[in-house]
């Protein structure tokens, strides 16, 4: 028998499945503390996972918003053998939708994830000349491990404003920049007392054009 939550996890689970009915994605863990008076994201982080060892949510980790509702999630038919096999390839992304959202994928490669270093999530589908200088061209599929730890100087899927690019990642203190590798191209500056920056993960590869050709 699942234990009884406590009157503070029923708050969080209540927010999580009123912000999933009304906006089709989860909160971070930010917004839920905002919402419910925490002092600290640590704080929801702590009565998240005293939710999921109860088996009322899942998480997944690496990403902010990566708490699914297993109640909501269709079971597969028994003796379906047909799930899909391979890293899912993310075309257009919806503006504040999770990434790896069913409607973004448009088909699945057949590379397993381990053939990049560190293993991919998924491969999104690359717009734009931006990055052309590293060899990161329009149409090109990019290899993404999903995590929001990044070094200066990595390559990332940075979510700005509902906006995700692929940019080179650049910290001094509360400043980001998200450069490009193309000149033609500005760098977008982010001061992180006024805006929320998520990373959705890091670039470890390249399929050029999307037809296989794996590149380091």
């Amino acid at each position: 028998m699942t234990r009884p939550l406590t009157p503070r996890q029923q708050n969080v689970h209540d927010f999580i499945v009123k912000t999933i009915s009304e906006l089709g994605y989860p909160p971070t863990r930010a917004e839920i503390a905002r919402a419910l008076g925490f002092r600290s994201p640590n704080a929801a982080e702590e009565h998240l996972r005293a939710l999921e060892r109860k088996g009322v949510i899942r998480m997944i980790p690496g990403t902010s918003r990566g708490i699914r509702l297993p109640a909501q999630e269709p079971e597969a038919p028994e003796g379906d053998t047909t799930a899909p096999q391979g890293l899912p390839i993310i075309g257009e992304v919806a503006a504040g939708s999770p990434i790896l959202a069913a409607e973004h994928i448009d088909r699945y490669c057949p590379l397993p994830p381990e053939y990049f270093t560190p293993r991919a999530d998924y491969l999104l589908k690359v717009r734009g000349l931006s990055m052309k200088d590293v060899g990161i061209l329009e149409g090109d599929l990019l290899a993404v491990h999903r995590t929001d730890r990044v070094r200066d100087g990595q390559i990332v899927v940075a979510r700005l404003e509902d906006e995700v690019t692929v940019k080179r990642f650049h910290r001094h203190g509360y400043r980001v920049t998200l450069a490009a590798e193309n000149p033609d191209f500005a760098p977008i500056e982010i001061d992180l007392r006024q805006h929320e920056l998520e990373i959705e993960g890091i670039g470890v590869g390249v399929i050029r054009g999307g037809n296989g050709q794996a590149l380091g």
